[in-house]
Parts: structure tokens; sequence; C-alpha cells
């Protein structure tokens, strides 16, 4: 094997261990929990954001039995929270979660964490819910 054929396997074998190490930390950072629906609220607790180390998540997946597509809650801080479902508004597939942004598996749509389409084909906003804090739970309203 030549020096250069040496580098250049090493270089790309060293990329991908950089990507999947990447790939691998977007996933650690959901956390899907169970949510209570009491009435038209869907209830979490705020704890479900800390992390072992204090620190807190930027977002949760909710889900429910009752609920045809779980709901993503993203944190901007203490006070302020964004509650989206994850239905792709292009033909209805559930979105995957990566970091900040949510994306469409089936063709490739991407939106923000405030719900706007940042990638089509999809062109409309995914469906947010308003977001109630009250002590240390966190009320999405479902109505």
């Amino acid at each position: 094997m030549e020096r250069r054929e040496f580098v250049q396997k090493c270089g790309i074998g060293c990329l991908g261990v950089i990507a999947s190490g990447l790939l691998l930390e977007g996933c650690a950072g959901t956390r899907y929990i169970s949510g209570n629906i009491e009435g038209s609220y869907l209830s979490l607790p705020e704890a479900a954001y800390l992390k072992e180390d204090n620190s807190y998540l930027k977002h949760v997946v909710v889900q429910n039995e009752a609920l045809q597509y779980p709901i993503v809650v993203f944190r901007f801080n203490s006070n302020e929270y964004k509650a989206l479902l994850m239905k792709c508004t292009h033909q209805g597939t559930e979105l995957q979660v990566f970091g900040d942004r949510l994306q469409c598996p089936a063709h490739g749509s991407e939106f923000t964490s405030r719900g706007n389409v940042q990638n089509g084909p999809a062109d409309q906003t995914l469906r947010s819910f308003q977001v109630i804090k009250e002590l240390e739970t966190l009320k999405i309203d479902l109505s």
C-alpha cells in the first residue's frame, strides 16, 4: 500500500468515526416520555428535561396511546416552551427529531424548533399547541 492510499483510507475512516459519534449523540439527546391526558391537557413533569449533570435537554418527545402522533416539546428557557405535533404537513408521515429541527423521513421536509418550514416539499407550518407551566408541571393544551 502506498503512502497516499494509506493516508486516504485513514482519513475516510476517521471521518466515519466522527460522523458516527455525532449521529449517536443526536439520538442519545432525545428523551421519550409518557404523558398523562387529563381533560384536554397532556401533562408532563418539567423535570423530564433535567439531565444527570443538572443541565437541561433542549426537547422531549411526549407519547400517549390516545394520540395518533407524538408531540415534541422544545425548551428555549425556563419559561418558554413550544409543543409541535410530529406529523409532516406534506403527506402526514411521522417526523424525527434531530437536535433543533424535525425531519420527514419520507420526502426530506425539514422544520425548525418553532414549527416553521425550513426545506420542502412541505409548505405549511407544523401544528402547535399552547404550553402552560403550572408549578413543576407542563400542560399542553390539545384543544
